[in-house]
């Protein structure tokens, strides 16, 4: 360990990462496959102190703390409660989202994770929300966050963020990310948005209203189990089926594999297509809360129409 601190004092006196710095790290701090917690709080020090980070540099952060936080878990992909609490501690730290790399990070813990504890969901909401409308500065993936306006990049960070594995809702947006579209939209009426940002809110907040999904991921001690009988080359092939056909699995062999027959799915996916009475009540609340119809909501209203196949306002439909 001494060698790679004594790389990270260089690379943090020197405030740059270039290309060969970082490929130096990832030699000094990943020949295991593994990042220790040492190792992650040092990456996070790192970036602290980085003043012009590199496009490698971000890629690198990203990459091993997606690694630690996701997969060094058991079971894989299920994002325990500690190192929920630490990533949300540690990016919350001084306030706010402090770089491009630990925005991309948070969208893509969700985007990897096959589950994570409410409270991480709900501060990366939150945290992309507020990144959206105040920020600035480049992201990872091109384009900038832009205060005051709704930039192709925000679009794109928002999208992967509503429709991440382990996000709020997994597989359909949740009530949270669509109060969040609402917000932002209020927020940047008027300005030079990207041509993508209604297509995103109009979608967002339709599949909030429309959408069914009956994927859920299995429970967290059900996947242990599952990983535990998968990694024990002890188990017969024999005996293999007669384990998946008991209980211990609750007959889900899959994870996040669908249980609903196909008749009862065909009958919830057109009972979900339907605005019920609840969600008119809940657009309504939204729509009238500054008693004036601007275009996106106006935009959603046909799109909801149109999925409906009815030419009437949704928000009427009893």
């Amino acid at each position: 360990m001494s060698a790679l601190n004594d790389l990270a004092e260089r690379l943090r006196a020197a405030g740059a990462l270039t290309a060969d710095e970082v490929l130096a790290l990832r030699r000094q701090m990943w020949p295991d496959g593994r990042i220790g917690e040492d190792e992650a709080d040092l990456l996070f020090a790192l970036n602290d102190a980085a003043k012009d980070p590199s496009r490698e540099w971000v890629d690198f952060f990203v990459e091993a703390l997606t690694h630690h936080i996701v997969a060094q878990t058991e079971p894989r992909g299920y994002i325990d409660d500690a190192k929920a609490a630490w990533l949300s501690e540690r990016i919350a730290r001084d306030g706010k989202v402090e770089s491009s790399a630990e925005l991309e990070l948070l969208v893509k813990v969700l985007e990897s994770a096959t589950a994570a504890p409410q409270g991480l969901k709900s501060f990366a909401l939150a945290e992309i929300e507020r990144a959206v409308l105040t920020g600035a500065g480049p992201t990872r993936c091109g384009g900038a966050l832009e205060p005051g306006r709704v930039s192709e990049a925000e679009v794109n960070l928002l999208r992967r963020l509503i429709f991440a594995q382990a996000g709020d809702g997994p597989g359909a947006v949740s009530a949270a990310e669509a109060e969040a579209l609402f917000r932002i939209k209020d927020a940047s009426l008027g300005a030079d948005n990207a041509a993508g940002w209604q297509q995103l809110f109009v979608q967002g907040v339709g599949n909030h209203l429309m959408a069914y999904a009956s994927y859920e991921p299995l429970e967290r001690d059900e996947a242990a189990r599952l990983e535990a009988f998968m990694d024990d080359t002890s188990v017969r092939v024999g005996g293999f089926f007669s384990r998946v056909a008991g209980a211990a699995f609750s007959g889900a062999v899959f994870r996040g594999q669908s249980k609903v027959p196909a008749a009862d799915h065909d009958a919830a996916v057109a009972a979900a297509n339907a605005v019920t009475a609840t969600e008119n009540a809940w657009l309504k609340a939204r729509i009238d809360a500054d008693d004036a119809l601007d275009p996106l909501e106006q935009a959603l209203l046909d799109f909801l129409a149109a999925e409906s196949g009815s030419a009437d306002d949704p928000r009427q439909t009893p």
